[in-house]
């Protein structure tokens, strides 16, 4: 014999679902499948996709301003690293200390260039004119057979492009 629960709750999307979620937004009932968790709570997938909303403030134009900004100042740092290349083993110090600031500053020319706005596309299409910026003389180094300059312009690489992307973030990897 089955009994049924008066006061039985259902998700709102999956009518066939009984919970005893709600979205801490909004106040429907959600099922676990539907349920998003936050640092205060559970929302529902609509209320988390309009709170994402309001942190993309980017404008279509940012797109282009902040890829750039971010090929023409890796374009000149990829050029220091090229002159770093030429001075030897002391090279490898100037490369591991120079790129995080080269990061730094190409970040902060980003932010600067869209006037603060925020998106993870707009993070993602910076990192994407750091390698930009730097084909052209990364290329240059590979048609020349310079080993040390395209193991430079790698290191340049790998180093500045995630620290981009964190520093456009807003990422902390230490409190």
């Amino acid at each position: 014999m089955t009994e049924t629960n008066p006061t039985a709750t259902y998700c709102y999307l999956h009518p066939t679902r009984e919970t005893s979620l709600r979205c801490k937004r909004c106040e429907r009932y959600i099922c676990a499948s539907c349920a998003q968790r936050t640092p205060t709570g559970y929302l529902c997938k609509d209320c988390l996709r309009s709170q994402q909303k309001t942190f993309d403030t980017t404008e279509w134009y940012d797109y282009a301003l902040g890829f750039v900004t971010a090929a023409l100042l890796s374009a000149v740092a990829s050029f220091l690293v090229t002159l770093i290349g030429g001075i030897g083993f002391f090279g490898w110090f100037l490369i591991a200390a120079g790129s995080p600031v080269a990061a730094r500053t190409i970040a902060e020319g980003v932010r600067f260039a869209t006037r603060r706005h925020r998106s993870k596309n707009l993070f993602i299409t910076a990192a994407v004119g750091v390698v930009a910026g730097a084909l052209p003389i990364a290329l240059t180094q590979l048609l020349t057979l310079n080993i040390f300059g395209i193991l430079f312009q790698v290191i340049y690489l790998v180093i500045a492009v995630p620290l981009v992307y964190t520093q456009l973030s807003g990422i902390q990897l230490f409190k």
